[in-house]
């Protein structure tokens, strides 16, 4: 059943410099984020969109507000506690060597391990099951040099899904990949959210994709902040199209298609 899993109040984001100078990029930000849905992060490069996965990730500490997991303050968890809530899957190309699909997927049970990270027959029980999910039982004995963009992505994706949080965030998943497996990739997450109700967060690039598959978007912008809702309120109230709509590029509301005009 969907519920309330994420609440941003009153939220700033940016960094503390050297020279303790701060820089923010982005604030007074609220939201929330449910279980069962699958929503998705836009706006312009530079705008702030991987500072606030990273922010939400407690990878870097928040400039002031609140974040609040399951109703509590999230810098109130342990780091162990959050490694048993939340799983990322960051952006960039994973440079692995020797060490196969399966063993890579595996490291996703260290917050169940121990000291000494040994895997017990449940654990390869759970991470097999999360190969399953993901659709790359047939990459289990790969080494992860070997693998395709798409497979490696899928393959951080079974890490996660193995750590069993009830949270993933992901920062631009379909960087990198052809159309088709982006489409692919967009699909699977939409269906981890609603059979396994997770809540699942990321950001991307592929708007007219993101559109017709997210549940709910989140439009960041420098000037007038973060806008939220579904594709189509997003629409209808003109925030996609003040977006979208530069330089002979129509946004067509109705069916959330995005057009280029061509020069005659």
């Amino acid at each position: 059943m969907s519920k309330e899993t994420i609440r941003l109040q009153n939220l700033s984001i940016g960094y503390i410099g050297k020279k303790a100078d701060v820089k923010v990029v982005a604030s007074h930000i609220n939201a929330s984020i449910r279980s069962g849905e699958l929503t998705c992060l836009l706006g312009a490069n530079g705008v702030g969109k991987s500072t606030l996965l990273r922010t939400l990730s407690v990878f870097q500490p928040k400039l002031g507000g609140k974040i609040f997991l399951n109703d509590k303050e999230i810098m109130t968890y342990s780091d162990k506690q959050l490694s048993k809530l939340i799983g990322v899957v960051l952006t960039g190309r994973v440079h692995i060597q020797n060490m196969s699909v399966r063993e890579l997927i595996g490291l996703g049970r260290s917050p169940y391990t121990g000291f000494w990270g040994n895997l017990t027959k449940e654990d390869y029980t759970i991470v097999d099951e999360s190969m399953a999910m993901v659709g790359i039982l047939h990459l289990t004995h790969r080494m992860i040099q070997t693998l395709s963009d798409g497979e490696r992505q899928k393959v951080m994706i079974a890490k996660a899904l193995a750590q069993q949080t009830p949270v993933i965030f992901l920062d631009e998943p379909t960087a990198f990949l052809d159309f088709p497996s982006k489409v692919e990739m967009m699909q699977l997450m939409q269906r981890l959210s609603r059979e396994m109700d997770k809540t699942i967060f990321f950001s991307t690039h592929d708007l007219e994709l993101a559109l017709q598959i997210a549940d709910k978007v989140w439009m960041m912008d420098k000037y007038n902040g973060l806008s939220t809702g579904t594709p189509r309120d997003l629409a209808q109230n003109g925030v996609l199209s003040h977006y979208i709509e530069k330089n002979g590029i129509v946004f067509n509301k109705e069916d959330l298609s995005i057009h280029i005009l061509k020069e005659v």
